[in-house]
Formats: structure tokens, C-alpha cells, sequence
């Protein structure tokens, strides 16, 4: 999947949470962060902090990838 926006990345996260089974309270304290901050992810908050993002995503077994490509630069 092509993660182009905070807010894809969000759907992800709540995706996966709930084939977990799991409620964000309980992913809130797994992660060592607030119930609100799941929230804001999950709804794709693009101020979210990077690293407590990604060890959201880490903690739920999403493997995250980046790979080269040709880029684009002339979008503002």
C-alpha cells in the first residue's frame, strides 16, 4: 500500500487495531502515549509526532518501507 497522506496512514492504523481486536485505550497504554494521540492518528492528524507514530504502527505488526523512486518536485 502507497502511504501518501497522514490520513491513509491513519485508516492503516485503525484498520489494524481493529483486526486486532484491539481498543484504543489498550493500544494508548501499550504505546506509552494518551488515548487522544490514537485518536489523532487514526483520524490522520498530520502534526502527530513521527516516532510515536511509527512505534504505534510497529507495535500493531505494520512493517513500514521506503523505497526510491523518481520523485516529484514541481508539486508545491
Amino acid at each position: 500500500m502507497d502511504l501518501i497522506d497522514a490520513k491513509t496512514f491513519g485508516m492503516t492504523i485503525k484498520t489494524q487495531r481493529k483486526k486486532l481486536n484491539i481498543s484504543q485505550l489498550h493500544l494508548a497504554a501499550i504505546a506509552d502515549t494518551g488515548v487522544r494521540f490514537i485518536s489523532d492518528l487514526e483520524n490522520g492528524k498530520p502534526s502527530v509526532y513521527l516516532e510515536k507514530a511509527l512505534q504505534v504502527a510497529k507495535i500493531l505488526g505494520l512493517k513500514i518501507e521506503i523505497s526510491g523512486g523518481q520523485g516529484n518536485i514541481n508539486e508545491p
